[in-house]
This record gives structure tokens, sequence and C-alpha cells, in this order.
């Protein structure tokens, strides 16, 4: 059953209401349509509660998809949570602070991937720090060179947008895919792109801020070697 996914084309969706359509076995609540972004290309799962017409309140712990095609989002509650039915309905509300975090540190991860023109072989979206893993044959990475070309990227409060392409226009242009590790879900027809005006263009189901000027500060806090080749680069807020 799919699940009408509201972050995709409204990142600032704090909540909704929503229709339980059926309970997993692990017992995981899948809803019509949902502000809950699901784990996924290295951005966990946004957390907060589901509560009933009744008052009753569900915490939620993850949200995960159920499926490959990522069409449909299992709800997971903390243990121990009162148990939902089929048909209930509910108002489905995100933990706004930590989502907002998470936007504002995925999109300047976005950045850093314009400023090191690497292949991406791996990342991590986080409230506070966050990294991405690049393909780099030579060392040589300087932390305060890199800060101050995100930074006046992030300066220019370049907008961001999306927008969608369809999956035969995608293999055409296989340039647009920056990471090597995880790939952009296909087989419905159509992807996602995530563009930042004049700085950079890629697929990613992410959820993101609307300029980079609200990214604010950040830093580039540490270069670690992880191989030959591996270079993983930490960002960090403030």
């Amino acid at each position: 059953m799919a699940t009408d996914c509201l972050f995709r084309d409204d990142s600032y969706s704090k909540e909704c209401e929503a229709r339980v359509l059926a309970v997993t076995d692990p017992g995981g609540i899948v809803l019509d349509r949902t502000v809950f972004y699901a784990t996924s290309g290295g951005q966990p799962g946004d957390t907060g509660e589901l509560s009933t017409t009744s008052g009753t309140r569900i915490p939620i712990a993850i949200a995960v998809y159920t499926d490959q095609a990522k069409t449909e989002i299992a709800h997971v509650p903390a243990p121990g949570s009162p148990a939902l039915s089929v048909g209930d309905t509910v108002t489905a509300k995100i933990d706004w602070e930590k989502r907002y975090a998470r936007m504002r540190m995925h999109t300047a991860l976005h950045l850093l991937s314009a400023v090191l023109p690497y292949p991406v072989t791996g990342g991590s979206v986080g409230e506070g720090e966050s990294r991405l893993d690049f393909d780099i044959p030579e060392a040589g990475l300087d932390k305060d060179e890199i800060t101050k070309k995100v930074m006046a990227m992030i300066a220019m409060d370049a907008p961001v947008t999306s927008r969608w392409i369809t999956d035969e226009e995608l293999q055409a242009n296989p340039g647009l895919v920056k990471t090597m590790s995880v790939k952009p879900p296909m087989g419905t027809g159509r992807v996602r792109l995530i563009e930042i005006a004049n700085l950079d263009l890629q697929p990613c189901g992410g959820t993101h801020v609307r300029s980079t000027g609200e990214i604010g500060a950040v830093r580039v806090t540490q270069i670690e070697k992880k191989g030959k080749q591996n270079r993983r680069v930490r960002l960090a807020l403030g």
C-alpha cells in the first residue's frame, strides 16, 4: 500500500492528518500519508508521535520503508506504546527541531560534494555532525580551505529546489549521480532531483532547506584516511 510521502514536496510540513492502512508483523504503523521521513540515503528516519482523536499518544521511535521501491512507510512505535487499528484516524507529528537540523546538514553535505567533486562512497546525516566519504586518489585536503569554500556557498543564499525526472532521463545523464554506494531509487518511473542554484544538481530523496543561507555556520572538523583512496570528511554545524 503506497504512502503519500508529503515530505518529498514540502520538507517544512510538521504534521498531518492520516488514516491507518495496516499494522505490520513487527508492529509498524502504515499510514495513507505522512510527514515522517523514512530512513534512507544516509539520513535517519524521523521521530515524533501519532495522536488519536481521543487523545491517545503513540511515540514513534523511527520511520522506515517496508519495500525496496520506497513506496510504503512504517512508523515504528516505542516499546509499550498503545496499539492502533486499521481505519483509525491520527495526527502524525514529527520532532521538528531534530528534522530541521538534519535538513540544514543534508543541504550542507550537497555543498561539500560540490566543493570536492569526487565520487561519494558513503555518508551519514546527523543533527550536529555529518560526514561524506570520497574516492580521492591523493590526500592533502585542507580543513580550513574546504570550510571557507562551503561557507562562501552558504553566504550566497542560493535557492534550493526539487523537481522530478523520468528514470530514462536519469539513465541518459549518469553524471548526475555522485554516490557510488547508494543508487537513486528507480522503478517507479521518476526520480527526484535536488538543485542548489548554480552550485549543485543531483538525485536525492532527502529533506532540505529552501536556501543555503538557512544552513548557518558550518566547519570541517576532521579528515580521515579510510583506505588507499578513501577520505572521510566530517562536517559540523556551528
